[in-house]
């Protein structure tokens, strides 16, 4: 059988080679009806495009960038799945790049990365999408850019994000309106601007209940769950003990809710424990974890297809997007 080539596609459909190109490049100025005939036969011709053709061809590598540093691999998981799925849509390639550094060594990296890979795009997730340094960096380079879970306002760059102060308040107020006064919060990794805002979100809870602020009931954690454990301990053991913890995401909660059980607490009889995320571990663990739903595939999804479009030089009309963060209720709060 001869290979299929995107001159075979053009004729099969009646359309000229440039049409079956946009179409593939999902490009504007193509009608819904004639999108539809060429993409009907690509799947009757089982019609793959040769990625190595298709990028000589329009000076790309069709391949986009992931930056991270999460000790979350459930985080990572979701944003691969969002960015993939984006990816998949568009045709495109995902290179994940895992990175620790910062400062110096980070822009190093970065800049041996883009030459190496020829990446077309990166898309930053925490704490990358806040580094001023690094966007200054890809600004300077003319390198296309899409953050996740930024704080940053900057209307020039692609942003997509949730409500994590929002979130914050509304699973504080949860506690709070449970009858909780005593709530202990447990923080995250210092680097990530969600720390301040689910902390914000936490005292602003406080303050909107005329709850007096009390800081030896902050422990600092990074979002692992060894954190956790370790915040747990310092927690538990304040007197009288916290009739409630806030953990600022799921895999500290359940550090937190591990050791209350070791130490033969019930939950949430003797103590009410709430998450962050909605990750995997909040509805695998029993009680199962009351929790903000953060919308990371959504988020991820949304941001690399405002890059693939600004790549393929469209004018991105909305830049700034901020999704609801969801409040979940599970069996791990309730009244004191």
């Amino acid at each position: 059988m001869k290979k299929v080539t995107i001159n075979s596609v053009a004729t099969y459909a009646g359309v000229s080679k440039k049409t079956v190109s946009r179409v593939l490049n999902n490009e504007p100025n193509v009608s819904p009806a004639t999108r539809e005939k060429v993409l009907k036969v690509f799947k009757e011709l089982d019609y793959t495009p040769n990625p190595i053709a298709r990028g000589l061809a329009r000076n790309r590598s069709f391949i986009i960038g992931c930056l991270y540093d999460n000790p979350s691999k459930s985080y990572i998981t979701r944003v691969q799945s969002g960015a993939l799925e984006a990816c998949h849509k568009h045709n495109y390639n995902l290179l994940i790049h895992p990175c620790e550094l910062r400062g110096e060594a980070l822009i190093a990296n970065i800049e041996n990365l883009l030459m190496t890979s020829r990446l077309d795009g990166l898309v930053l997730t925490p704490p990358f999408s806040d580094s001023i340094e690094l966007i200054e960096f890809l600004k300077k380079k003319n390198v296309n850019y899409a953050r996740v879970a930024s704080a940053i306002e900057d209307d020039e760059s692609i942003s997509v994000r949730s409500n994590d102060e929002q979130g914050a308040f509304e699973i504080t107020e949860h506690l709070i309106e449970l009858g909780h006064s005593h709530i202990a919060f447990i923080k995250g990794h210092p680097d990530h601007s969600a720390t301040e805002q689910r902390f914000s979100g936490y005292q602003r809870a406080l303050s909107a209940h005329n709850l007096t602020f009390d800081d030896t009931l902050v422990a600092e954690g990074n979002f692992s769950y060894h954190s956790g454990a370790d915040s747990a301990k310092a927690i538990l053991d304040i007197n009288p003990r916290p009739s409630a913890v806030f953990a600022s995401n799921d895999y500290m909660a359940a550090a937190v809710l591990k050791l209350a059980t070791q130490r033969q607490l019930k939950v949430p009889e003797d103590i009410s424990i709430a998450g962050f995320d909605n990750a995997p571990i909040a509805r695998h663990i029993w009680p199962g974890l009351t929790t903000i739903a953060q919308p990371v595939e959504e988020m991820t999804r949304q941001a690399v297809e405002l890059l693939i479009e600004q790549i393929g030089g469209a004018q991105v009309q909305v830049r700034q997007t901020t999704l609801e963060a969801k409040l979940i209720t599970r069996e791990s709060t309730s009244k004191p």
